[in-house]
């Protein structure tokens, strides 16, 4: 079996332009394909991890990838999957999202020469003059074809800038330049981007009369239709000091069982045959399921040593007993908290497992709070300072749990 079929096998190709040639190319090892991420934030998160996860397999099948740094359009910001404008970042807040993404993929992606390049489409894109670009590029693109691209039929009702229009334009350039600058052949990305991908790869036929190629990536989405990866306190990074290994590993040990074989397939580097094999395990070993998918991924994100010790402290964990430190912690600011204590409803809060004092009590009088094991039924129950100073473990349901302590 080639990469390419390997692709197909495990779900992760959505639409491609050329299927043949693009079969032959990366099945070859002739592939010089990119990816670009853009650095909205100071760290990757689980919506990069698929995109990391497939150059990973590109590169051990012989391809060469391009990580592109979209340090020159996150200027403008991407409006696809989006029903609002970005919010507009500093050139300081820009680069320092850059270098943290080049520090995270680095665990990922093998540099160096002949390996992968990073390059940052600041280095181009901020050297344009307006006026050649119209004169250069605007002719090869037509209003009527960027309208109906979903990524601007999402947003017209509610309004669609020209600066988010020409997003399309920015990324059909980037493909033509890293084409002409680099040799790059082909583009990848989420199936989000199809409208964009489909303009550079016709960007280039038109302005340089080569093939270029493009394939989208299946966005992993869960049993609900909601993209992977966010919590109800926002997405899971891959930095771990913005979600711990032990956050990480738990909240792929807590995703739904009807997602837990896809996730297998697209994100894993198991052997497909292993993973056929688990598709006939009995329903009643999905945790077992559930528990390979969460250490395979956080040893590929934190390392095996990490992901060894997520996986025993979880089993202390729910076991009751043994080592609770790598649990979610949070400091408590002495000056914060009354001479009694704090109330578990306000810890609750913290924790964001409830948005608001009224959401916590029902989650007690429903009986899914545990304070240090036992199960809390007095809403206005007091969490003593005794209690922080020796750490207070609170749970909720089966699937959240949090220390508190006094700092």
């Amino acid at each position: 079996m080639g990469i390419y079929e390997e692709l197909v096998a495990r779900g992760l190709i959505a639409q491609v332009t050329d299927e043949k040639e693009i079969r032959e190319l990366i099945n070859g090892g002739g592939a010089k394909f990119y990816i670009g991420f853009d650095p909205t934030a100071d760290s990757l998160h689980v919506g990069h991890f698929m995109a990391l996860c497939l150059m990973k397999r590109l590169q051990m099948a012989g391809n060469r990838p391009v990580v592109l740094i979209g340090g020159g359009t996150a200027y403008i910001g991407d409006p696809s999957g989006r029903t609002d404008m970005r919010s507009m970042m500093t050139p300081e807040i820009i680069q320092h999202n850059c270098d943290c993404f080049k520090k995270q993929m680095e665990r990922f992606i093998e540099f160096g020469e002949d390996k992968a390049i990073m390059v940052n489409n600041a280095e181009w894109l901020l050297k344009l003059n307006y006026v050649d670009v119209l004169r250069d590029i605007g002719p090869h693109f037509t209003v009527n074809n960027m309208l109906r691209a979903e990524c601007y039929k999402q947003r017209m009702e509610r309004g669609l800038s020209f600066l988010e229009f020409n997003y399309m334009i920015m990324q059909s350039y980037d493909f033509l330049y890293l084409n002409q600058r680099y040799g790059c052949n082909m583009q990848f990305g989420g199936d989000d981007q199809w409208s964009n991908m489909l303009a550079g790869t016709d960007l280039i036929r038109k302005k340089t009369g080569r093939d270029a190629y493009a394939m989208t990536i299946t966005l992993l989405l869960n049993s609900e239709g909601k993209k992977m990866g966010k919590t109800a306190k926002g997405a899971v990074w891959l930095d771990p000091k913005k979600t711990t290994p032990y956050e990480f590993y738990q909240y792929w040990r807590n995703v739904n069982d009807a997602d837990v074989m896809k996730c297998l397939r697209m994100l894993t580097f198991l052997p497909l045959e292993t993973i056929g094999e688990m598709e006939t395990w009995d329903d009643s070993r999905i945790n077992e399921k559930k528990e390979i998918l969460a250490y395979e991924l956080t040893k590929l994100v934190h390392g095996e040593q990490e992901a060894g010790k997520c996986k025993e402290a979880a089993h202390n964990l729910f076991g009751g007993d043994g080592d609770d430190s790598l649990m979610p912690t949070t400091e408590l600011d002495p000056s914060q908290i009354g001479p009694d204590g704090i109330r578990l409803i306000d810890l609750l809060i913290r924790m964001k497992q409830a948005k608001s004092g009224r959401e916590a009590r029902t989650l007690i009088a429903q009986g899914s709070v545990m304070l240090n094991g036992e199960k809390v039924t007095d809403e206005n129950l007091v969490v003593t300072v005794g209690m922080l100073r020796e750490g207070a473990k609170v749970r909720k349901g089966k699937k959240f749990y949090h220390r508190f302590i006094l700092g």
